[in-house]
């Protein structure tokens, strides 16, 4: 089956004209004659498409292809850092527009799943889907107690696909490791490999249940997101069951306006959604893209965020998060010089990098974009000159921060949709001064003490005892020190009155030897 796909893939890229964007990229000619060779024998092409330029005709290959290498596509999008520019803004207009697969295949998986008839699990079931996407697709329907639910279904035999796939884009960064003179140090295979851990626990509907219920926990106390509840006992691997959400897709603008809802608000709570994810909770909803997001606009939750789709979220350490802070404050305050330092210090750049060029390279990219709203500033271009500075400098991209990039596009994106003059500096700035300041100094010196103070709790009672046995073990060790010692002074004693015997024998013998003679 791989082998009809490779060819597949092959007929595909030739006839989008893939074969002259990988020569482009081929200094040492050594896939020149192999691709000659395809191209001879894939002698008609669509002029037209020829013609096209190189990012169409890579976005239209990707669509063509099918739903997992559209996904890979969007990921790819965000790697400024690989692509060219044309080629990242082609590829950012990637639709994972996939057509639903029958209704039928849904209620027999379903079935199997809880074994039992869908008329005994749910009161109603629509038929009709109404969200379709690559791995699953999402029906409503009703509980016997009138709760009104959404259920999302795996799509059949998507599994051994996606492995396929996964292993032929494997095998394509590798060619990239191996004929791009920057292959090594952008890690092409580890972003694959970072992909396809996300699309694994994509195929896992319990893990995207246990991700929205922690979504939800996280968010219980705050006015900012909404998140749907779960039902666990209609849960399964290939099934997930959640509570129905009724809102606006928030890229419906006018339909937003006419509901009254306050756009700027909105905007300036996305942010602050954004970095509480980030900097608080270390976990984040990473498909932040307008189809997964609505706006209520019902009077208990008015102008509030609601999310779905849980199959993709991001984590970070708490060194991540540290040093990420550490960054987009000293971003925000213009202090260039501590960027610099937080990237040695991390070990981003190399340690032998000097503070004062690669400060001067991070102040010539970001000076020009302070005091301008969003509508004037693209962060696709900030990013692309960063990533330009990255190789100057050989700073090494972190592959657990891809999807953190994502999303902070897809934040840009929505904000220009609900208020292109959105500060987002100055929106930010606030929120991050005040973690900065519950981190560290008294206020996080109290927190840290609260958060460890149920442990100390639990081992002060048992100190005296823990110290009595390290001082008697420590004793016994002496003891056995000591005893050993005495034992090596004893054993270098006989030694040396061995070694005086022996000289004596020794003499006695040269003396009866010289008597002898004489």
């Amino acid at each position: 089956m791989r082998l009809f796909r490779l060819v597949k893939i092959a007929r595909v890229g030739l006839k989008c004209g893939l074969d002259r964007l990988i020569l482009e990229h081929d200094p040492s000619g050594r896939l020149a004659w192999p691709l000659k060779l395809l191209n001879g024998l894939y002698f008609w092409r669509d002029r037209n498409r020829l013609a096209a330029p190189r990012g169409v005709r890579l976005r239209e290959a990707l669509e063509t292809l099918g739903p997992i290498f559209v996904k890979f596509g969007q990921v790819l999008s965000t790697r400024r850092d690989l692509l060219p520019d044309d080629l990242a803004d082609e590829l950012a207009k990637l639709q994972d527009q996939v057509p639903p697969f029958p209704s039928d295949e849904a209620i027999a998986v379903i079935e199997l799943s809880f074994k039992r008839p869908l008329h005994e699990i749910f009161a109603t079931f629509e038929r009709e889907p109404v969200a379709s996407a690559s791995v699953a697709q999402v029906h409503f329907a009703t509980l016997y107690d009138g709760t009104e639910v959404a259920v999302k279904v795996l799509r059949p035999g998507i599994a051994p696909v996606i492995a396929h796939d996964i292993a032929l884009l494997d095998s394509f960064a590798l060619l990239l490791e191996r004929f791009w003179s920057d292959g090594k140090r952008l890690k092409p295979r580890e972003v694959v490999r970072e992909f396809a851990k996300h699309l694994e626990d994509e195929l896992d509907l319990m893990r995207e249940a246990a991700n929205c219920s922690q979504l939800r926990r996280n968010f219980a106390d705050a006015q900012l997101l909404l998140v749907p509840e779960v039902y666990w006992d209609y849960c399964t691997h290939e099934v997930m069951t959640m509570e129905r959400m009724h809102g606006i897709p928030i890229g419906q603008i006018d339909r937003l306006r006419e509901a009254g809802i306050d756009l700027k608000a909105l905007s300036r709570a996305g942010v602050e959604i954004f970095f509480t994810q980030v900097f608080r909770d270390g976990f984040f909803h990473a498909d932040m893209h307008p189809g997964n997001i609505l706006v209520s606009a019902a009077p208990a939750s008015f102008n509030r965020y609601i999310a779905l789709d849980f199959g993709i979220v991001g984590t970070l350490t708490e060194t991540d998060k540290n040093y990420l802070a550490i960054n987009f404050l000293a971003f925000f305050r213009r202090d260039y010089k501590r960027v610099a330092e937080a990237h040695i210090e991390s070990g981003w750049a190399p340690s032998k990098t000097r503070v004062d060029e690669l400060e001067a390279a991070v102040r010539a990219v970001c000076e020009p974009i302070f005091d301008r709203p969003l509508k004037e500033i693209s962060f696709g271009k900030v990013l692309l000159r960063l990533f330009q500075t990255s190789r100057r400098f050989n700073v090494e991209i972190q592959p657990q921060l891809v999807l953190l990039q994502k999303t902070l596009l897809n934040i840009e994106g929505l904000g220009r949709q609900l208020d292109p003059d959105l500060d987002l500096w100055q929106t930010a700035k606030p929120f991050l001064e005040r973690w900065m300041r519950e981190q560290v100094g008294w206020r996080g010196f109290i927190n840290h003490i609260r958060k460890e103070g149920p442990q100390w709790a639990t081992m002060l009672p048992a100190l005296p005892r823990l110290a009595h046995q390290a001082l008697s073990q420590a004793t016994e060790r002496n003891a056995e020190a000591a005893a050993e010692l005495a034992r090596l002074r004893e054993e270098a004693a006989n030694s040396r009155r061995l070694a005086a015997l022996a000289m004596l024998v020794a003499l006695a013998a040269l003396l009866l030897a010289t008597l002898q003679i004489v």
